[in-house]
């Protein structure tokens, strides 16, 4: 009953209106302060840095109410990795000059979509600051439902956690629940050993 809810109810609309086509999202990180950064999961999905502002590349699609989150593990400057992601010719790859020019910034978004019925692409930007806040139970709970599909996967980057890390990271991020989704994930998840 819960699942045939989520899909009639909030995600029905989703499917049948397409509010943009094409839906390409790029993230660079400023040197300055991020020495490595890997994407987790949406492997499947990476585009080279080029195809971004190509408007002949398809990419997916967004419909009415959905949202997508991508989420990141970075790596400080000063701390050492094996895996470095090689920067190219962007925003932050320039000469010194204009690299001391970003030193406030931590990261920048461009989000590129097509209106359903155009073929010429819009672009926004956001830059973030570089300022450290608390993890909101959102977040707590996305990192959490990361963290277990790393294990499933028996990824090396799951740094030897276990489902009991899992739940407590989700209780963490658990928060007011209407839906009661986050509660059944905390249930599935303890049932593996």
């Amino acid at each position: 009953m819960q699942e045939a809810r989520r899909i009639f109810e909030t995600e029905f609309g989703g499917t049948l209106f397409t509010i943009a086509k094409d839906v390409k999202i790029q993230v660079e990180f400023n040197p300055n302060h991020v020495k490595a950064y890997r994407l987790i999961g949406y492997e499947n999905r990476l585009l080279a840095d080029e195809d971004f502002v190509n408007d002949a590349i398809d990419a997916g699609e967004l419909g009415a109410g959905h949202t997508v989150t991508a989420l990141y593990e970075v790596l400080p400057v000063g701390i050492e990795s094996e895996y470095v992601k090689q920067a190219i010719d962007l925003k932050y790859t320039q000469n010194e000059a204009v690299i001391n020019q970003y030193k406030d910034e931590l990261f920048t978004v461009k989000f590129r979509y097509k209106k359903p019925n155009e073929d010429k692409s819009i672009e926004m930007i956001h830059v973030q600051k570089n300022e450290t806040t608390e993890a909101t139970e959102d977040m707590n709970f996305a990192s959490a439902v990361a963290l277990f599909g790393m294990q499933l996967r028996a990824s090396q980057f799951y740094n030897n956690t276990n489902t009991q890390d899992v739940i407590a990271l989700a209780n963490k991020g658990r928060g007011e629940d209407k839906s009661g989704y986050r509660a059944e994930f905390v249930r599935l998840i303890s049932t593996f050993k």
